[in-house]
């Protein structure tokens, strides 16, 4: 990045790249800076809540460091990893160790769904522990989710992957475990993340990525953010959940009802697509786990209300 001279006390704006232990390092016309948060920002840190991916408008204090005064609007968030302004979200799980839960993988669907992001595909690591590969996910292909399968360990399939990231921001995530890093790592190798093995006791990745971080690419970012393996919706209208769910959509507005929950209500819209093989039998198993999920944390907050 080519630095510009810069005088103290001068107002820039640039983007955040990555917060850790109450710094945050921002990327500038004038190159890196390493903030903090003004102090009237820093009070009501919740609300203004600033995480990797966000432009903000800065102080320049002295020779690379300065404080930030204000974020600036996004345009996408994610809650779980913290992350926001990103413009495409691989959701990365592994073909084998650990084996593909698809109501996880549909819960991290509602999540980026939910937060709007632009371009959502669905990445299957891990592919050369398959003795017999196949597109095992042609229905989430069908629903207009791009879907890839790929080995980090297979130089062809990870450049196929690289022509989905150029001048895009895009964040990976997924469960632990299953080899994020070790695909950074092929997609830019100067990066070697470290990297973990899946426990043979619980079956699950050991987190081995810290803290979210923006790391310039072909034009663009990519996000390396910390695994996990279960994902909490909070806030989150238990009517507005049919709506993240792409396949459902063309249906909701067939249901008899417009409170309809799509459960045990008569002549519904979506039962019906269901029961007709328009939508899959599992995809709606994955909505009334979700749902339930949903209308039991809203009874809690209403009894604290």
């Amino acid at each position: 990045m080519e630095q510009n001279v810069v005088e103290q006390g001068e107002f820039q704006t640039g983007r955040v790249l990555k917060a850790y232990n109450s710094f945050f390092y921002v990327a500038t016309e004038s190159g890196l800076v390493t903030c903090k948060l003004r102090g009237l920002l820093k009070a009501r840190r919740r609300e203004a809540n600033v995480v990797p991916g966000d432009f903000v408008r800065l102080t320049i204090e002295e020779a690379g460091s300065g404080v930030i005064e204000e974020r600036l609007p996004r345009k996408t968030s994610l809650e779980r990893p913290a992350v926001a302004n990103i413009t495409q979200v691989i959701l990365t799980f592994a073909a084998a160790e650990p084996d593909l839960s698809r109501i996880l993988l549909d819960r991290f669907l509602v999540l980026a769904e939910r937060a709007g992001i632009p371009k959502i595909t669905i990445c299957i690591n891990k592919m050369d522990l398959l003795s017999t590969p196949s597109d095992f996910l042609a229905d989430y292909r069908a629903i207009g989710y791009p879907v890839r399968y790929v080995s980090a360990q297979d130089p062809a399939t990870v450049e196929l992957l690289q022509e989905d990231l150029a001048k895009e921001v895009t964040v990976f995530a997924g469960p632990s475990g299953v080899g994020k890093s070790s695909l950074l790592n092929a997609l830019l190798p100067s990066l070697q993340r470290a990297t973990g093995r899946v426990s043979e006791k619980i079956k699950r990745g050991r987190h081995t990525t810290r803290a979210a971080e923006l790391i310039p690419y072909h034009g663009g970012f990519l996000v390396d953010t910390p695994g996990f393996s279960s994902i909490a919706f909070q806030g989150m209208d238990p009517a507005g959940l049919a709506s993240c769910f792409p396949d459902f959509r063309a249906y909701i507005g067939s249901c008899r009802f417009a409170t309809c929950t799509h459960t045990h209500e008569p002549s519904c819209g979506i039962k019906e697509a269901v029961a007709e093989g328009m939508i899959s039998q599992e995809r709606y198993d994955s909505y009334t786990t979700i749902l339930q999920e949903l209308q039991e944390a809203s009874t809690k907050r209403w009894r604290k209300g």
